[in-house]
């Protein structure tokens, strides 16, 4: 026999869209070139890979719920105050706990009309709303953001590159956002993509939020260093701040393997310059030859590059076309730019597989 009740959700959860994830396969092909995560494509360095294989004999033990040893490595590697160290699974439960911490029913964040999905999820977990702030030319300005905050903005949320968009702010207007806010509203700067960025008017916002007491900013290690399978994210934050969210934090959140991978990967400067100049090399190149097969490419500062078709037909199109060539990239309709495929840059057969690919299907 059935009882009529059965437990439900608080008001609101059953009414957020799951996060998907960048596709991995193609039915029918083996090995698909997966270029839909912004992934690292040439996979962790050497270190990181020797540190994970070396912690198997001490995964029977619980991490040390403080991360201690990459607490300090990350502090010396970026010179911060290790105390303000705020450690996740993934930058991603970094934005969660900061909205578990400071949002309550009625309050909201706000972000920009392409900002990463993971912002919003965490907030109308929380019972908060999402204010989207519109970005016409594919880019967050300080004004749309403050054309947003209210008195119940408690979080605003800046990606800086942004995915999936590629855009970026400069340190100038960060700045000037950061001082039209008031002080009781955090201003969390996710610079997920930070170590590919080229621009000379782009800085990392480390420096602007050490005398600050309401910059929270984001890094992680999933990107430049190979890691996503792993896990590990972390965020800068005032020390008041990380003291409150360390409240709530799961005690043992980040993994003994991963604390060790991650400590190495930050000492393997041969790596991430290698990571570094494969971007450098390849995403003005694929940029050119992507226009040149008359598609619209949007300027990226990231690992990946934003590719939008003349409508929604033509991309879905697109996309199925570069499956049959074993490519999976990433469709971006979840972010209202139904007409777009985000294309991580891969390595050098990789991206002229990409390039021969489009070309085929534009000369279609």
């Amino acid at each position: 026999m059935t009882d009529a009740k059965a437990p439900a959700p608080k008001p609101g959860i059953l009414d957020i869209a799951p996060y998907v994830g960048g596709k991995s396969n193609i039915d029918g092909v083996a090995q698909p070139m997966k270029l839909s995560s912004n992934e690292n494509m040439l996979g962790a360095g050497e270190k990181a890979r020797e540190a994970y294989a070396n912690a198997v004999s001490g995964i029977h033990i619980y991490p040390d719920g403080r991360a201690a040893k990459l607490r300090s490595a990350v502090a010396d590697k970026m010179g911060l105050e290790p105390e303000r160290l705020i450690f996740g699974n993934g930058s991603d439960e970094v934005f969660a706990l900061l909205n578990q911490t400071y949002l309550t029913p009625g309050d909201n964040i706000v972000s920009g009309q392409y900002g990463f999905l993971a912002y919003r999820i965490s907030a109308k977990a929380n019972q908060a709303e999402v204010k989207l702030a519109p970005e016409p030319d594919y880019k967050l300005t300080p004004e749309a953001i403050l054309g947003q905050v209210d008195e119940r903005t408690r979080i605003v949320y800046v990606s800086s590159p942004s995915n999936p968009t590629g855009s970026y702010n400069t340190a100038e207007e960060i700045r000037q956002l950061h001082a039209a806010l008031s002080p009781d509203i955090i201003l969390v700067i996710d610079e997920a993509y930070a170590e590919y960025v080229t621009e000379p008017d782009w800085q990392s916002s480390f420096d602007l939020a050490r005398d600050s007491e309401n910059i929270v900013v984001t890094r992680t290690f999933s990107k430049i260093h190979g890691l996503g399978g792993l896990r590990i994210g972390y965020g800068y934050a005032p020390l008041k701040v990380a003291e409150a969210v360390d409240r709530i934090r799961l005690p043992f959140n980040v993994s003994v393997a991963g604390i060790e991978a991650a400590v190495a990967a930050l000492g393997d400067e041969a790596h991430q310059q290698a990571s570094r100049e494969l971007i450098q090399t390849w995403r003005p190149r694929l940029t050119q030859a992507i226009r040149g097969f008359g598609f619209q490419v949007l300027p990226s500062a990231g690992n990946f590059v934003l590719v939008r078709f003349k409508d929604v037909d033509q991309c879905q199109a697109a996309n199925a076309y570069l499956n049959t060539k074993g490519i999976i990239v990433r469709p971006v309709g979840g972010y209202g730019l139904p007409e777009g495929l985000r294309i991580t840059i891969g390595t050098d057969d990789q991206n002229r597989a990409v390039m021969d690919a489009l070309s085929e299907f534009a000369a279609s």
